[in-house]
């Protein structure tokens, strides 16, 4: 192999490498190619109604993972998918069924952190269209630390769509305002999930944790479509089928932030788990709250209310301004100090 075929075939093999990506990547016809390519939209994996199309390297701030419906449009995946789930069946292909009397307590929850990773990748809520990303802090990347005995998240992580908690509303239950995030989810099925995953989930409990003064609901769920989701109903189960799960939970996230330098969480209620009625009681408080936000009868601050399916909220615009929003925000993260190509992003965005 001559010099100059080594370094092309380093530059080629270094990125997959580094992202994880095995031989699958170079399979023939409809394998999938390594993601992040800039000259263009990554892989579509497919979904019931929804799917996801990445922009971007994986594991640089350059990343972004939007959201399309089955339709192939472009969607929010904070505002345009539904907080409930309808009864009926997805796109014709019949799913496991909970009991009758728990279709109430079943919700939409969008993966944004698989289970034993540790890319802090989240909704980005002050971005049109809210594609994930992975979150940054002082110009890093930021990872969750191993919090003994634990790899990474001890959950697939995510957030209900359609919910957000007001940062100007204090909670009567917790005597603090929210965290200006939609709620977040920590299901505890048996499967890992993927990134941008759109799953069914039960709704078991919930805790409330307080982040530097500010209420940070944790929603205690279970894939619908689990095997062993037909035994739990509410938080009690949790503890019965899943003994020490609860009490790693809690030890998580009191810990996750020591490793930075930062004191232990603390917690409403003594860090008890409020039951099923408690935490959908706490959601249907927060899909208010959303709806003040994407109805403008509230100061969102910088959440961008951008969506598509919305259609009688404010912040309503086509499927051909959403295809503008994602071509001009990847072609202004995939130049280096562009300026100009940056201004002219934002001053789309602020229309």
């Amino acid at each position: 192999m001559s010099s100059r075929t080594a370094v092309y075939a380093m530059r080629v093999l270094l990125p997959l490498l580094r992202t994880g990506w095995g031989w699958r990547a170079w399979a023939p016809a409809a394998a999938r190619l390594p993601p992040g390519t800039s000259t263009g939209p990554g892989p579509h994996r497919a979904m019931a109604l929804y799917r996801t199309e990445e922009r971007g390297q994986p594991y640089t701030p350059d990343y972004r993972l939007f959201f399309k419906n089955v339709a192939g449009d472009y969607i929010s995946p904070f505002h345009d998918i539904p907080l409930r789930v309808d009864s009926t069946e997805e796109n014709g292909i019949p799913t496991k069924r909970a009991r009758n009397d728990e279709y109430e307590t079943l919700f939409n929850m969008v993966v944004e952190v698989p289970r034993w990773t540790n890319a802090k990748m989240e909704i980005a809520t002050k971005e049109p269209l809210n594609p994930i990303k992975q979150d940054t802090k002082d110009g890093k990347l930021r990872y969750v630390a191993n919090v003994f005995p634990h790899k990474g998240y001890i959950w697939n992580y995510g957030a209900l769509p359609q919910t957000w908690e007001d940062p100007c509303r204090k909670d009567n239950s917790t005597d603090c305002c929210g965290d200006n995030d939609p709620i977040d989810v920590c299901e505890i099925g048996s499967k890992v999930l993927s990134c941008g995953e759109v799953i069914r989930v039960k709704i078991l409990g919930i805790l409330a944790l307080i982040d530097q003064g500010e209420t940070d609901w944790k929603i205690i769920a279970i894939n619908v479509n689990d095997p062993e989701a037909s035994k739990f109903h509410d938080i009690d189960d949790v503890k019965k089928y899943k003994p020490g799960y609860l009490e790693a939970t809690l030890n998580w996230l009191r810990f996750y932030k020591v490793p930075e330098g930062k004191p232990e969480n603390q917690f409403a209620f003594n860090g008890e788990f409020k039951n099923k009625a408690f935490a959908l009681e706490v959601i249907k408080s927060t899909h208010e709250c959303w709806k003040a936000l994407l109805m403008k009868k509230c100061d969102g601050g910088a959440i961008n209310c951008t969506n598509v399916q919305v259609c009688d909220s404010p912040f309503h615009c086509t499927q051909e301004e959403a295809r503008s929003i994602v071509e001009l925000v990847s072609s202004s993260l995939n130049k280096e100090s562009n300026e100009e190509d940056t201004e002219q992003v934002w001053h789309f965005l602020g229309k």
